[in-house]
C-alpha cells in the first residue's frame, strides 16, 4: 500500500471512529461503553488489514468473532461485547444492519455464585481499610453500591439527614435511591467538611472545577465550581483539562481502592477471593438473612429483573433458597431403642 493510500485509510478510520463516538453519545451510552465499543472497532479493522468496515460484511464479522473465541479464547461475555459493538457500528453508524450472521462459536458462560462474606469477615476486611478508602468500603457494604457508583458520587447525591444515597445514571442508565447506614453519617459529615475546606482554597486559586455530565457545563457554565457538584471522593492530584483549560480534580481512581481492598483481604486471613464487589454481594445477602423481602433488595441494588437478585438466595447461611437440611431435623427425633453412641 502506497503512502498516499495509507494516509487516506487513516483519515477514513479517524472519521469512522469520530462518527462512532458521536452516535454513542447521541444515544447516551456511558463513557466506559464508548471506549469499549471504539476499541473493538479498532481491533476489527486491524484484524482485517485496515480495510474499512463498509467493505466488510457478515462473513468478516463472523471470522473476527470466531478468532476471538477459538484463538484468543476470550470469555463469552467479552465476545458478546465485541458483537454488540459491531452490531452498533453497522446498524447506527454505517446504516447497514448485519443480517444472517449464522452460528458463531461461543464459549459457555460459567455460572458463578457470588463471593459473600460473613458479617464478622466484613468487619475484619473493613478494619484493614483506612482513611478515605475505608469510607468507600463502608459505603460499598452499607449501601450496596458498585465501586464506580460510589466513586462518582457528588455531594448533592448524599442526604445525611434522611439517610439516603441517590445513585444517578447507574448501570443501564437507571436512577435509584438506596440506604445510607447510620454509622456512616457522622464520618461522612467530617469527610465532606475536609473536602469543602480544600474546595474553598482551590476556588481562591482559580481552580475548583470538576467534570460535568453531558452538556450541563454549557447550560450552567459555573456549575462545575459549585459545591453540590463536587466529588465526594476527589483525587489527590489536580489536572488541567486540555479542552477548557480548567484546573480540575477527577474522582478517586478505582485502582487505588481495588489495591487497598486486595491488601485488606490478604491481611484479614479470611481465605476468600473477595473483591470490592463482594461487599455489595454481602450487603444483599445479609439483608435477605435479616428477613427483608427480595423485591426490596432488588430495588436497593438497582436490578432490572428480580431473577438477577435471586442469585443471593443460593448463598444464604441457611442453605440454598433458605432450605433447612433434613439431616438437621434428625436431631429432633426420638432415638431408637437400643441405639448406642
Amino acid at each position: 500500500m502506497g503512502a498516499s493510500a495509507l494516509g487516506v485509510g487513516v483519515q477514513q478510520k479517524t472519521k469512522l471512529l469520530h462518527s462512532m463516538r458521536a452516535n454513542l453519545r447521541l444515544r447516551h451510552f456511558s463513557p466506559r461503553t464508548e471506549e469499549a465499543y471504539v476499541s473493538w472497532v479498532r481491533r476489527f479493522v486491524r484484524f482485517h488489514g485496515l480495510r474499512h468496515p463498509s467493505e466488510l460484511g457478515e462473513r468478516e464479522v463472523v471470522s473476527f468473532l470466531t478468532y476471538l473465541a477459538v484463538e484468543r479464547r476470550v470469555s463469552s461475555s467479552t465476545q458478546g461485547q465485541a458483537l454488540a459493538a459491531l452490531l452498533f457500528l453497522y446498524r447506527d453508524v454505517l446504516d447497514r444492519p448485519l443480517e444472517g450472521l449464522g452460528p458463531i462459536p461461543r464459549g459457555r458462560a460459567p455460572t458463578q455464585l457470588p463471593v459473600v462474606l460473613t458479617q464478622q469477615e466484613v468487619q475484619r476486611v473493613l478494619a484493614g481499610l483506612g482513611g478515605t478508602v475505608g469510607m468507600v468500603g463502608a459505603l460499598l457494604y452499607g449501601s450496596g453500591l458498585r465501586l464506580m457508583e460510589c466513586l462518582t458520587l457528588r455531594v448533592k447525591d448524599l442526604d445525611l439527614e434522611r439517610g439516603e444515597v441517590r445513585v444517578l445514571r447507574a448501570k443501564g442508565a437507571r436512577d435509584r435511591v438506596t440506604v445510607l447506614a447510620r454509622t456512616a453519617r457522622e464520618p461522612l459529615e467530617r469527610h465532606l467538611e475536609r473536602v469543602r475546606q480544600v474546595h474553598v482554597r482551590e476556588l481562591a486559586e482559580g481552580a475548583g472545577w470538576v467534570e460535568l455530565p453531558e452538556a450541563l457545563g454549557r447550560k450552567y457554565p459555573n456549575a462545575g465550581r459549585s459545591w453540590p457538584w463536587q466529588w465526594v471522593f476527589p483525587a489527590r492530584r489536580r489536572h488541567v483539562d486540555r479542552v477548557t483549560g480548567q484546573i480540575r480534580r477527577h474522582h478517586l481512581h478505582e485502582s487505588a481502592v481495588q489495591r487497598a481492598m486486595a491488601e485488606a483481604v490478604r491481611g484479614s486471613g479470611i481465605g476468600k477471593r473477595a473483591t470490592c464487589h463482594s461487599l455489595r454481594h454481602s450487603f444483599a445477602t445479609h439483608l435477605l438473612e435479616a428477613g427483608y423481602d427480595i423485591r426490596t433488595v432488588q430495588e436497593l441494588l438497582g436490578h432490572r429483573d428480580v431473577s438477577t437478585t435471586m442469585i443471593y438466595t443460593h448463598v444464604l447461611n441457611r442453605g440454598g433458597r433458605g432450605v433447612e437440611s433434613p439431616a438437621d431435623l434428625l436431631q429432633a427425633l426420638p432415638r431408637p431403642a437400643g441405639l448406642r453412641d
